[in-house]
């Protein structure tokens, strides 16, 4: 019993619970008011009716009177008195005995006052028991004609009280199966979301232990809980990707950076034991320059950070990526030619997209510099090609190199910050520009992809990389 009520006490606690009684007494009091009042004009309507009809008849009984006198009145009075259903009709004296008509008896006083009676009486017919307070009461019009005689002319309220009764007694029971029903729907709704909450708040719990990987359950009804589900899920993907990218980035500073420190270390102690003044000046421009390659990795990784959390140094706006696409292969155009490489393009003309200008120009610049740096020396024909053009309803601005490419299975990886291949160790670079392209993209809502530029050879595959932008709507 007290597990019982404990249940009932935590479905009461819910909001949909809450709302369904809510709901449910706001429908049981509605309902019970217009019941009551259409059974309440119906039943005046039907009196109403009841009067008219009585009164036309007492209408006919004095024409009836006035032509055929009273042989023709208790003629008339006794035939309709003998049909079912028919109304009250009596004939009394001045003195108000009862001469003739079909009741038997009469509530006392009903014939002293002329005309309508102010409130129902009680009045018994022949041949029926009496039932003493529950007799069937009436509404009645009492005339007197010209010889001095009384005539009632009533009407059974038996009608319109029974359809009262009917009335009531039906919304009784349908307030009944209604009020059972919903309280049947309470409890399974109540039920279902105290059970999900349940679900959800294990769910929670895991998460605040530290598993992330844990997402809320979701019914795939789509209803509100779901939508809340599905919207804190996309907050934890978004909060677990932080969260691994912070741990990578720590993992790969003290190992990335380990190197240049070390030698900034090495070239101070060098100098030191040299004491010459020229090995300071050279040990110091070397430590410079190790030092601004320093700067450049912490202003990138400040700069994917930015990105990554939506603080962007400038608005979005519909920008022309074409231009900035033309610009950059004319920036790049002779640093390619020092390398030995041909720098091709194919850049369609009046192309917008909506973004940053900075952003995108930065992402590409970062694009090409790696294609520069991976095709130089590769043999065969060395090139780099850029190119853009509108495909299925994106916008695709690729670079395209003849490197050595990379590996179907490290594509994925490659975009990590500070993830370099073993092959690519020995060129220059803190490994970060495709991770900040990738971030660069998914603020835009777009994607990078990579793929081989020659899927046909075994060596030198070359890798091309696409920025794919969404249309900029009209």
């Amino acid at each position: 019993m007290h597990r019982l009520l404990g249940r009932l006490t935590a479905l009461y606690r819910t909001t949909a619970v809450r709302l369904s009684a809510v709901y449910l007494l706001l429908f049981a009091i509605c309902a019970a008011f217009l019941v009551f009042y259409v059974s309440s004009m119906s039943e005046r309507l039907l009196r109403q009716q009841m009067r008219e009809a009585v009164a036309q008849e007492v209408e006919q009984i004095e024409r009836i009177f006035d032509s055929n006198g009273m042989n023709g009145l208790l003629r008339t009075l006794e035939r309709r008195a003998r049909q079912p259903g028919a109304n009250l009709y009596i004939i009394a004296s001045p003195t108000g005995e009862v001469l003739a008509g079909n009741v038997a008896s009469l509530q006392p006083g009903v014939l002293d006052t002329e005309g309508w009676t102010e409130t129902p009486f009680r009045y018994q017919r022949y041949q029926e028991e009496a039932r003493g307070s529950n007799r069937p009461m009436a509404y009645a019009q009492v005339i007197v004609l010209s010889n001095g005689l009384r005539v009632l002319v009533g009407r059974d309220l038996g009608e319109p009280e029974n359809f009262r009764y009917l009335v009531r007694q039906a919304l009784m029971v349908a307030l009944g199966v209604m009020g059972f029903g919903a309280l049947a729907i309470w409890y399974l709704i109540g039920r279902n979301a105290l059970k999900r909450m349940d679900r959800m708040s294990g769910a929670s719990q895991r998460i605040m232990a530290g598993d992330l990987s844990q997402r809320l359950p979701t019914s795939g009804s789509g209803d509100e809980f779901d939508r809340l589900s599905e919207s804190l899920n996309t907050m934890l993907g978004r909060i677990e990707k932080l969260g691994e990218g912070l741990k990578q980035v720590s993992d790969n500073i003290a190992h990335d950076l380990k190197t240049p420190l070390t030698r900034l270390r090495n070239k101070a102690e060098a100098a030191l034991a040299g004491g010459e003044r020229a090995d300071y000046r050279a040990a110091l421009e070397e430590m410079i320059g190790e030092s601004d390659q320093l700067i450049r990795t912490f202003n990138a990784l400040l700069m994917i950070s930015r990105v990554e959390a939506g603080q962007a140094p400038a608005e979005m706006s519909a920008i022309d990526i074409s231009g900035i696409a033309q610009d950059s292969a004319e920036l790049y155009e002779p640093v390619a030619e020092d390398s030995g490489l041909k720098l091709v393009t194919d850049i369609a003309d009046g192309i917008e997209v909506k973004g940053n200008r900075e952003l995108v120009g930065q992402a590409l610049g970062n694009l090409i510099d790696n294609a520069i740096k991976y095709a130089e020396g590769s043999g065969g024909e060395p090139e780099i090609r850029i190119f853009l053009e509108r495909r299925q309803g994106d916008v695709v601005l690729s670079v395209a190199d003849s490197g050595p490419g990379v590996p179907d299975d490290k594509r994925e990886d490659v975009v990590k910050r500070f993830v370099r291949l073993d092959a690519s160790r020995s060129k220059p670079g803190t490994g970060l520009g495709l991770s900040l392209a990738g971030a660069v993209m998914e603020m835009h809502h777009g994607r990078l992809e990579l793929d081989a530029t020659h899927p046909e050879r075994e060596n030198n595959r070359g890798l091309t990389v696409r920025m794919v932008f969404p249309v900029v709507a009209d």
